[in-house]
């Protein structure tokens, strides 16, 4: 409702406007601050006062005055504060707001007919997910999340890396190395027991005898050359590593969970020709050169003053330019190509969009969204393997169970007869503690650097997962003890202060969406949930549902209410990632 609410405003100011003589370019229209009894406001009177030769509250009186909203529905009345205009809401808005947010998949935006693939994660498959790239998958599915929920049709994509040097060495080493020379794997997952190899190869490259080195790199290169021309046996040795290694990822980032449509592998763009189409096309540039064997593209026209190499001496080509065929063929398929990508790819980024450029690209398709890292406070209890760092699934382990005994602690804190269950208990540490780590990390604005601190991401009364999962619980719990009382839409019975801000703040979820869509900025829908949890929380405080001094058709209409916070909740929820509580 907030979104025909915002139009209806935005027609009447437009039109009010037009009938004073003033343009209509710039409505002004903002979200009053919380104390004004408004859903909308509009600023229009600073920019209209010198044209107007009249102080900005004589403006908006004025404009106050011209406005005509018989033809409004949501919009019941507009009055002149100082420079401002607000805008409040009729009874009709809080009825079909109520009455919409009941349904289930309140929030969602009507189709947008446009096409988005987001590619994220697209670790390289050499082992097991490493914490410092947490950020990627979480934010990657979230942006994809409230993509969907805006409307577009969403293909989620994670891009195989499974051509170049690294998956090379990978199968090299799992051809020559024997298992029983290895350590013992650090989980029973074929991520793990892989990288085992891996990590033996890349050792025997640096300290080996230089002549066994040698002969190693030569089959390497081996392998590299017969990736790049197409040979089908090299695909079939270098897929039974990558095929392993990334069932194995695919299980840990399952956990978040990040969810992926489309697994697109390198070596694709190999067997179709295009990247060697790509190479022929480039060397024919006017930015193309040929220096030390290697084909590069001049960027200095980008103001970017590395070269891009898109060919090596040896006639094989790069990462780069397989992604640049990658990229051409997310333009012929979808509308939009969104990337998420770490801090340090930015460079990376900003040569492959010249390069793009120059191969006559419309690279107003491609977006990036740029994170920076995620730490990890010192001294916490994590394991480490060997030199990789502490990997997701240490991490997400670790959450569980901290917020386990956070479970426990409160169920010992406040028995009931209906105790929760062991498998309860289990199930709701399961959804706390990894809704916590995401909503830690996807909470915040993407360019600035995280550290994690568990106190904070488990804290049931702070700005966290569990706060809001908790209320969603206790709306469901609410709506189980009415039993037989049914939510019934009357909100004319809701007049109090805390009704009405409750039913103004589940009317903004959609809007919240859309804006979160448009600048790919889902940390505004966890702000929001988390607002949302104070608002419900003070109707909660002061507005008894099923107490006996309330009236049934009171009850009932606050039954609605609930229902339609719940439902609110429960989505906003989805819409991060992060699961919904029944009970906690």
């Amino acid at each position: 409702m907030f979104i025909a609410f915002r139009r209806e405003v935005e027609t009447a100011l437009a039109a009010a406007l037009d009938d004073l003589g003033y343009p209509t370019g710039d409505l002004g229209i903002e979200e009053p601050p919380a104390d004004v009894p408004a859903v909308l406001a509009s600023s229009a009177a600073f920019r209209l006062a010198g044209e107007a030769g009249a102080p900005p509250p004589q403006v908006a009186a004025e404009l106050a005055d011209a406005l005509d909203l018989t033809e409004a529905n949501y919009v019941g009345g507009a009055t002149a504060q100082g420079p401002y205009v607000n805008f409040t809401p009729s009874e009709e808005y809080y009825a079909a707001t109520l009455e919409s947010a009941q349904a289930n998949g309140w929030g969602r935006l009507p189709d947008s007919g446009e096409s988005v693939v987001v590619e994220h994660t697209s670790a390289n498959p050499t082992g097991p997910v490493h914490v410092g790239r947490a950020r990627n998958p979480i934010l990657g599915d979230a942006v994809s999340r409230v993509l969907d929920y805006a409307g577009h049709d969403v293909t989620r994509e994670y891009y195989v890396n499974d051509a170049g040097r690294q998956m090379a060495v990978f199968t090299w080493a799992y051809e020559n190395f024997d298992e029983a020379d290895l350590p013992e794997p650090g989980r029973d997952k074929p991520d793990y027991d892989l990288v085992r190899y891996y990590r033996a190869g890349n050792e025997f490259l640096e300290e080996g005898e230089p002549e066994a080195v040698e002969e190693a790199e030569a089959e390497i290169a081996a392998i590299i050359e017969g990736l790049d021309r197409g040979d089908e046996a090299t695909y079939e040795r270098v897929g039974e590593v990558v095929e392993g290694v990334l069932g194995g990822m695919r299980e840990t980032l399952e956990r978040l969970p990040a969810e992926f449509d489309e697994f697109v592998r390198e070596t694709e763009f190999l067997r179709d020709g295009s990247t060697h189409e790509v190479v022929a096309d480039l060397k024919a540039s006017e930015y193309a050169f040929e220096e030390e064997d290697a084909w590069q593209l001049d960027l200095e026209e980008w103001g970017i003053e590395q070269s891009f190499v898109f060919l090596r001496s040896d006639d094989t080509t790069l990462y780069t330019t397989r992604d640049l065929a990658h990229h051409e063929w997310k333009f012929d398929t979808f509308d939009r190509a969104i990337t998420v990508l770490g801090e340090d790819q930015e460079l990376h980024a900003n040569k492959l969009r010249a390069a793009l450029d120059i191969r006559g690209n419309d690279t107003d398709q491609l977006e990036e969204l740029f994170y920076a890292w995620v730490n990890l406070p010192g001294g916490e209890s994590m394991s480490t393997r060997q030199g990789t760092g502490v990997d997701m699934d240490d991490l997400l382990d670790e959450a569980v169970l901290r917020a386990e005994e956070a479970v426990r602690s409160r169920m010992d804190d406040r028995i009931r007869d209906d105790d929760l269950t062991e498998a309860d208990v289990e199930r709701i540490a399961r959804q706390v503690g990894i809704g916590a780590v995401r909503y830690d990390i996807v909470s915040k604005q993407p360019t600035k650097a995280i550290t994690f601190d568990w106190e904070d991401a488990l804290d049931f009364e702070g700005q966290s997962a569990p706060y809001v999962q908790y209320a969603h619980a206790r709306a469901c719990g609410i709506l189980g003890e009415a039993g037989d009382a049914t939510a019934t839409l009357d909100a004319d019975l809701l007049t109090t202060d805390e009704e009405r801000n409750l039913l103004q703040a589940v009317a903004r979820f959609p809007v919240v969406v859309e804006s979160a869509a448009d600048e790919l900025e889902p940390h505004q829908v966890a702000t929001y949930a988390r607002d949302f949890v104070d608002t419900f929380n003070a109707f909660y405080r002061s507005c008894p549902v099923l107490a006996d001094d309330v009236d049934d058709d009171l009850r009932d209409a606050r039954l609605a209410l609930v229902e339609a916070s719940r439902n609110t909740l429960a989505n906003a929820l989805s819409v991060l990632g992060i699961e919904a509580p029944a009970s906690m």
